[in-house]
């Protein structure tokens, strides 16, 4: 616990955050450097890397295409 705050680390676990909202998706998306695109047989996981932190989101691939379009950062298919 406490390398993580000396290296500034915010989540104590060091897992993902999985994110609910599109919206916040998007304004989390700002500060991202990429978005992996990982396509499965009826769900899509977007998943957006920031400095510090990994953000997941789970959509279906017609809101996923959607929220693709909204991102400014760079897509990676995985």
């Amino acid at each position: 616990m406490w390398l993580n705050s000396l290296y500034g680390r915010t989540s104590e676990t060091g897992l993902p955050s999985e994110i609910k909202d599109a919206e916040e998706f998007v304004r989390v998306a700002e500060r991202a450097t990429e978005c992996r695109v990982k396509r499965l047989k009826d769900i899509v996981k977007l998943k957006l890397r920031t400095q510090r932190q990994l953000y997941t989101f789970r959509a279906d691939p017609d809101k996923a295409a959607e929220l693709i379009k909204q991102i400014k950062c760079e897509i990676v298919e995985a």
